[in-house]
């Protein structure tokens, strides 16, 4: 194996790598916020579960917020890619 079919064989494991750590990156951000709220709304004994709403909303926020973060570095990844 040469030294140009180990680059590209890295960098195909280091994009692998990042598309599934964005993946987790939204479901936990999701189940954390969930989790956060559904535990408050057990220890004040709420019966609206508003807290778990509110909080879950956060999670997909945060979500979000990584998902838009990781598709601007990508994208500044590939334009340097294409001028090398």
């Amino acid at each position: 194996m040469n030294r140009d079919e180990r680059r590209n064989k890295v960098k195909f494991y280091m994009e692998l790598y990042d598309a599934s750590t964005i993946g987790f990156r939204v479901v936990f951000s999701v189940l954390i916020g969930g989790g956060i709220g559904w535990w408050l709304d057990k220890k004040f004994h709420s019966s609206y579960h508003w807290l778990l709403f509110i909080f879950l909303f956060f999670g997909i926020v945060a979500a979000f917020k990584a998902m838009f973060y990781e598709a601007k570095r990508e994208g500044g990844n590939n334009n340097k890619d294409k001028k090398a």
